[in-house]
């Protein structure tokens, strides 16, 4: 076998074996997004707290108008059970129990004449409330 064969079978192997990994553990995988202008929000508030290594945690809680509400912090530790995920530079945290809720989150952040926020974009999500920060799911 020639070399460039080689490289194209361990190559295709790889990918193979990304995609069983994968799809055995489908619930260790997160994906969070974040805009830019998130991130930079994000960037600003960690130097303000003057804690530019902080991680963002991202979680939920029962309660809001519409069952459920995201609560957003910063956060040093990584406890067990946490998933953690790298977005563009910015360490997020999500617990175990937020995790199923918020996998595939958006998050960005824009102004308006009543100040700044962020805005949440959870396709899970079947309902919204209209203050944006409470939301519900099927089941």
């Amino acid at each position: 076998m020639r070399a460039d064969q080689e490289s194209l079978s361990l190559s295709l192997f790889s990918s193979q074996v990304s995609f069983f990994l994968y799809s055995l553990l489908p619930n260790k995988t997160i994906m969070i997004s974040l805009s830019k202008a998130a991130i930079g929000e994000i960037e600003r508030l960690q130097l303000k707290r003057q804690n530019p290594k902080a991680k963002l945690r991202l979680g939920v809680q029962p309660g809001g108008c519409a069952d459920l509400y995201y609560t957003i912090d910063f956060d040093n530790a990584v406890n067990p059970g946490d998933r953690l995920c790298d977005c563009d530079g910015i360490s997020v945290i999500v617990d175990e129990k937020s995790f199923n809720l918020i996998a595939d989150l958006t998050l960005d952040y824009s102004e308006d004449l009543m100040g700044g926020g962020f805005r949440f974009h959870n396709p899970k999500a079947v309902e919204s409330c209209g203050c944006g920060n409470s939301f519900r799911v099927e089941g």
